[in-house]
């Protein structure tokens, strides 16, 4: 029970940042953008001290973890592979052009249009 009034306060100080956003209109949009960032901040730090708000701490701990042990490609390989994807992209294309073409044609030709 304690965990959901815990995730209630957490909702509630969001909100509340969402409201300053409304009820500051008059004032400058910097501060009502501030406003916003400082209820989802506070939402945050809230959040952590909920058992679901740790779990999913340690679970971003384990994936910039994981991203770290990624092997990048390198410049070259990403060049080539792109080129090779736009390559593919142009061929594709040109081809669905051509079928297209010929599936217009065969329906002008079956209705009885003029060529």
């Amino acid at each position: 029970m304690a965990e959901k009034i815990k995730l209630l306060v957490v909702f509630l100080i969001m909100a509340l940042g969402v409201a300053g956003f409304y009820v500051l209109s008059g004032s400058p949009t910097v501060v009502r953008v501030l406003s916003v960032l400082a209820g989802i901040g506070l939402a945050a730090v809230a959040a952590y001290f909920t058992e679901s708000g740790r779990t999913f701490y340690g679970f971003s701990q384990e994936s910039m973890a994981e991203a770290r042990k990624v092997v990048w490609p390198t410049r070259k390989e990403t060049l080539q592979m792109t080129g090779v994807v736009i390559l593919f992209v142009v061929v594709m294309a040109i081809f669905l052009w051509g079928v297209d073409s010929i599936l217009f044609w065969l329906v002008k030709l079956v209705m009885g249009g003029s060529e």
